[in-house]
């Protein structure tokens, strides 16, 4: 049977009435997964200053816990200065503005902003930026919902597993095992988000990857197959802790499972073979000195150009300079040394005058590029250093792209990767020592942020292997992660785009809450959710964005160098990567100001974000249009023509805005640009936000 929701979309444009009579009939008959899906879900925004209109509830008194009043909700009917009045059924109140905290259920219409809080720019000027935003996910969705529908190549996401230990809110309260609707709970705050994810993936080619544990992934599949009939769907079961959590009176857990819900024709490929990574093919480095007799000092082969002097700093050990050419009659103890510097000849241990194996210029040449090293300094030998080199067809491996630089040595010498790797083909069941999530999520995050900060970390490596396995041939791939926690999958994007110099890019998303036990500790040391000193200990701003940061630049918080090298490779975590990324934190606009054009500054990373998320972002500066090599704005129409100039001449722009309500203005420019996308602002902007606030069937 096709999915109903499509049928009653074709129904829809030739009776409306009926289509409305049988979205009704739906919502009151359940079908397959049954529960209570229409569970109401609020969410506090503490970000947001209450205005006039708002549903708030009363914080407590500092140092205190919340009582059920707290719970209790309150219109704001008007503001002075630093007071409000509040109705609520009749009853009306005072109460200081600093008291209260906007409560936004998610059938309410929100019209979503991004402020930059934070920005790292190590990348090249035309790389994509990675996103994290601190925010609410289902608000945050609806804002990319905007952005990018149908853009997404992945979305790859670890939701709460519902434990019953706290682990996530519902109505802005804990979830814990007493809760008989704990499961619906679920269920519903799940369903809700994944039918907005539903709008952002390629329906032509795209997979989205749930994470989950025995306690939901019965629930969840079935939930997977009854929102994406569409789709194929298979399940991994993948070991993240070989030895296993022991559990009274039950079996020890050692693994969770993996859905791949894949659309269109999005298939799996294979999984790099990273514990086998030895049989790779690696450098070989060789001896800089002449091996054969035939190609000693004095003899035709090599002649004299190649019998010079090379000179080591005596601290740095590294090469400094070379010495002209001496013929065989010159005796070697006759050439000047060097202050500071250890003359190094191409001599045998027994004491045989060999010739280099390249002449000085090569020689200098290929030290600047990393492809000459020193060896270990031994005194009592007659050439004290070994001097080593890599061959002409290593270089054309490194400069054609077959093997990548990943690092340098202390001595200034390069270290490769091949991009050829064995795959392992992929089976349902995964058991791979790179998963441990001891080691390579909680242990690695530690090494990183120089202390913990988060619980149960995925490993690096089990995700990137999930986003190589339908991503591998897609170097421009969008990922987007709205349970980002840690940041994990922006950190296995980085990992992947340096392993075959990809520019996929990354869009995660997590709230700033801490956890139960600090939320307790914070509010008896008299502090609230909202300050300062509060919002620097949440996800977003102490785990996930630090993180970002560390594995970027190469270093910990403190400014100490990341120790270790990435599994499979000789790349080292001090490395870093070269990547742009974007902090930010939504925002709630009002409707008034944005049809004002008062509120330009507050959507603009948004429309950034929908053109490509390249080069600078446009800002509100008083012009009649704007342009970047991406995309452009047109303020003023009365200078649509230099403005369609402007974007006619700069291929690269592929996007554009146009600020007008005006259909007939916008049409015009739909068709004066035909091979640019033209998005009208404002009313496109609100209007898609209110029919995403009206709920109803998707």
């Amino acid at each position: 049977m096709a999915n109903i929701r499509e049928t009653i979309a074709e129904v829809e444009k030739l009776n409306p009435a009926l289509a409305r009579q049988l979205k009704k009939y739906v919502k009151d008959h359940s079908y397959g997964l049954v529960y209570e899906n229409n569970l109401p879900e609020a969410v506090r925004l503490y970000t947001k200053l209450p205005a006039v209109g708002d549903t708030v509830n009363l914080l407590p008194p500092r140092g205190q816990e919340e009582k059920p009043e707290n719970k209790v909700s309150w219109i704001v009917k008007s503001i002075q200065g630093e007071e409000t009045v509040l109705e609520r059924d009749g009853e009306t109140r005072t109460q200081p503005l600093a008291d209260l905290v906007t409560l936004v259920s998610y059938r309410d219409v929100i019209y979503p902003g991004l402020r930059e809080l934070d920005r790292i720019e190590r990348g090249k000027p035309d790389d994509p930026y990675h996103v994290v935003i601190d925010a609410e996910n289902y608000h945050a969705l609806e804002a990319l919902a905007y952005c990018m529908p149908g853009k997404v190549d992945c979305i790859y996401i670890d939701p709460p597993y519902n434990t019953g230990a706290k682990d996530w809110k519902y109505n802005n309260n804990y979830v814990e095992s007493t809760d008989q609707y704990r499961h619906s709970k679920w269920l519903a705050f799940m369903e809700r988000r994944l039918k907005l994810a539903r709008q952002l993936l390629n329906p032509q080619d795209s997979v989205l990857i749930v994470t989950i544990d025995e306690k939901e992934y019965l629930r969840l599949g079935l939930l997977l197959e009854q929102l994406f009939p569409e789709a194929t769907i298979q399940m991994v079961s993948d070991v993240i802790n070989p030895a296993g959590v022991v559990r009274k009176g039950q079996l020890s857990r050692s693994n969770e499972f993996l859905y791949f819900v894949m659309f269109g024709d999005a298939v799996p490929g294979v999984l790099p073979d990273v514990e086998n990574s030895s049989r790779q093919k690696a450098l070989v480095w060789n001896t800089l000195r002449r091996h054969d007799l035939a190609s000693r000092r004095g003899t035709v082969k090599g002649g004299t150009a190649q019998f010079y002097p090379i000179y080591v700093d005596n601290t740095t050990h590294r090469i400094v300079g070379v010495g002209d050419p001496i013929g065989p009659e010159v005796d070697r103890h006759s050439v000047p040394d060097r202050p500071g510097c250890v003359t190094v000849f191409p001599i045998r241990d027994d004491g045989t005058e060999m010739n280099w194996g390249l002449v000085g210029e090569e020689m200098l040449e290929r030290l600047s590029k990393g492809y000459v090293k020193v060896g270990k300094y031994t005194p009592k030998k007659p050439q004290p250093y070994p001097i080593a080199y890599l061959t002409s067809g290593y270089i054309a491996d490194i400069e054609s792209g077959r093997a990548v630089i990943v690092g340098y040595e202390e001595n200034g010498a390069v270290r490769c990767s091949y991009r050829e790797q064995h795959g392992i083909k992929p089976t349902t069941v995964w058991n791979l020592k790179s998963h441990n999530a001891n080691s390579y999520g909680s242990a690695l995050l530690e090494n990183i942020l120089g202390e913990k900060r988060f619980s149960f970390p995925k490993s690096l490596y089990s995700v990137k292997d999930c986003l190589s396995l339908f991503l591998a041939n897609k170097p421009r791939a969008l990922v987007v992660d709205f349970f980002a926690g840690s940041g994990t999958t922006l950190h296995a994007v980085h990992l992947l785009n340096a392993e075959d110099g990809g520019q996929r890019r990354c869009i995660c998303v997590t709230n700033n809450e801490v956890s139960a036990e600090e939320a307790k500790q914070f509010t008896k040391s008299g502090l609230r959710q909202g300050d300062p000193a509060w919002e620097a200990h949440g996800i977003a701003q102490y785990v996930t964005w630090p993180r970002t940061k560390c594995a970027i630049e190469g270093k910990r918080p403190d400014g100490t160098p990341l120790e270790g090298t990435y599994l499979g490779t000789n790349r080292p975590l001090a490395q870093g990567f070269s990547a742009n990324a974007l902090f930010c934190q939504l925002t709630y606009e009002s409707a008034w100001p944005i049809r004002l054009d008062r509120a330009f500054d507050a959507i603009a990373p948004l429309l950034w974000m929908q053109a490509g998320c390249t080069g600078p972002i446009l800002r509100r500066i008083g012009k009649s249009y704007l342009t970047t090599d991406t995309y452009g704005v047109l303020f003023d129409y009365n200078q649509a023509s230099k403005f369609c100039d402007k974007v006619k001449s700069t291929p690269s722009i592929q996007t554009v805005y146009v600020v007008t309500d005006d259909q007939r203005r916008y049409s015009n420019m739909c068709k004066r640009l035909p091979t640019v996308q033209v998005h009208r602002l404002y009313e496109t902007y609100l209007r898609t936000f209110e029919i995403c606030g009206e709920g109803g069937l998707d």
